[in-house]
């Protein structure tokens, strides 16, 4: 009997609907650069969303903010199972989230801020009380290269008759922003760095980008032979992970 009076009373509480108390619930947030460091305030930081995965709600929302992080703790080869490759210091974005019940949240990470326009989601559980801020937290990786121009293109080009050249100059960096150069850390000589031109439907050949003597820094030129309303597509390519990052510029040519 006295086990069926536990059972009784336990069925009450049940039926009952005891409403749970929310719970503050800390999730860590780093960014981490295909290939590369923590993108952080240095790039102006990685725009984090934190939505409710079936209701769309917001729960939270900011910049990721501090340094790309230890050199040679994250770019080691060999880590150990579970290695904490962040510190202190590391780029992160931390949010304390209310919670009543279990929730499936994503949180998408778009940037970096100074010249990126790539995305990454992730989708997990969590658990009202349960912060997910052990090791390095919750972890996207971030693919793509930065790319801008040194110098600005020609508002526009009158070829007058005859092919005209279009100089390049262009800063390629990590998504961190860490550097890259002919047989550095992240060697340049490993990578395709190139632009090409498109004109609607129509894409050409691509010329090589070489390393101008500065950190990040590659230059080439374009040969444009007939007028079009062009865009010149300056990209980065990692043959031995796929990675890749693109930037478009417009440029008229009469």
């Amino acid at each position: 009997m006295r086990i069926e009076g536990i059972l009784i009373a336990g069925l009450l509480v049940v039926a009952g609907g005891v409403a749970a108390r929310a719970e503050p619930t800390e999730i860590v947030i780093h960014v981490l650069a295909k290939d590369a460091k923590f993108v952080g305030t240095g790039i102006g930081g990685a725009r984090i969303t934190m939505r409710d995965a079936d209701s769309g709600e917001i729960l939270a929302e900011g910049l990721t903010a501090g340094e790309s992080g230890n050199t040679s703790k994250i770019m080691a080869d060999g880590h150990a199972r579970r290695d904490t490759l962040s510190d202190d210091k590391s780029a992160k974005f931390t949010a304390t989230v209310d919670l009543r019940r279990p929730r499936r949240i994503t949180v998408t990470a778009m940037g970096p801020l100074n010249g990126g326009n790539v995305t990454a989601s992730s989708t997990q559980w969590v658990l009202p009380g349960k912060s997910v801020n052990g090791g390095d937290g919750w972890v996207l990786e971030l693919p793509g290269f930065v790319i801008s121009l040194v110098d600005p293109l020609p508002a526009n080009v009158d070829l007058g008759g005859r092919p005209a050249n279009i100089p390049l100059k262009a800063k390629i960096t990590m998504q961190c922003g860490c550097p890259i150069t002919p047989g550095g850390l992240w060697d340049s000589n490993k990578l395709q760095l190139a632009a090409m031109l498109e004109d609607g439907a129509k894409i050409y050949p691509a010329a090589a980008l070489t390393y101008a003597g500065q950190p990040s820094t590659f230059a080439g030129e374009l040969v444009i032979a007939a007028p079009g309303n062009y865009t010149v597509d300056v990209y980065a390519y990692d043959p031995s992970n796929g990675n890749t990052g693109l930037a478009k510029f417009p440029l008229l040519v009469k």
